[in-house]
């Protein structure tokens, strides 16, 4: 029997963690629920979970500083994350997936629809990479799908999931230029209505990573980005 995939819930309101644990626990997912922002962190080292779930508004620590000590946590830090929060205001969706989260649902939530995205996202996150290579190399940068692992001039460098997605597809679609809408579209699963920004950001944070090879990621002035073969 395959071990069941594990969701930790942050929330100062038990209410909100009994509900979600609850409602995910009946689609077959190992849940547990936190309601002290402070101890998430110790927590989540040992749950090892595959998917976080964090409330923004908390007494302690925001969960935008939580999501910011897991991005920075070497056994943490490729654990998607789903924010959860009663502010509605596009700028707090912004400093959510700039930080690394891959969606936002907002309260008072729709638990199906939650539902429907954490199974989204998980299925992201276990892609089938039957139909695409294992092992992709551009210049001096090679992704490995299979280990999840990217290596620049044989050295290993850490990357969140969803710098790990945007890095695949860009390399996937070397020399075809990629818009902003349709990287948000393809690696956040956004509409085009969705604040671009984020892209810039995470590029930035990629290039930042990839260090001398940062070139290789060109912009493309008004359009988005293209990943070019190292003799252009």
């Amino acid at each position: 029997m395959e071990p069941k995939i594990k969701i930790l819930i942050l929330d100062d309101e038990a209410d909100v963690t009994d509900l979600l644990i609850y409602k995910l626990s009946q689609k077959g997912y190992d849940c547990k629920g936190i309601n002290n922002s402070l101890s998430f962190i110790d927590e989540a080292r040992v749950f090892l979970p595959d998917l976080v779930i964090l409330d923004i508004m908390m007494p302690g620590l925001s969960g935008l500083h939580v999501a910011n000590l897991i991005r920075n946590d070497r056994c943490l830090n490729q654990i998607p994350i789903i924010f959860l929060t009663a502010l509605g205001e596009a700028e707090d969706r912004i400093k959510g997936l700039e930080l690394g989260a891959d969606d936002y649902v907002s309260k008072p939530f729709n638990s199906k629809e939650l539902i429907l995205r954490v199974g989204k996202i998980l299925g992201r996150k276990n892609i089938n990479i039957k139909n695409s290579e294992s092992v992709i190399k551009v210049g001096k940068i090679v992704l490995n799908s299979e280990s999840h692992e990217v290596h620049v001039n044989n050295t290993l460098i850490l990357l969140t999931a969803t710098e790990f997605r945007l890095l695949k597809v860009l390399m996937e679609r070397k020399n075809r230029v990629q818009t902003r809408e349709g990287l948000l579209n393809i690696v956040w699963n956004y509409d085009t209505d969705m604040e671009t920004r984020t892209i810039d950001t995470h590029i930035r944070r990629l290039r930042e990573k990839l260090g001398e090879n940062s070139f290789i990621i060109k912009t493309i002035r008004g359009v988005g980005y293209k990943m070019v073969d190292v003799n252009e």
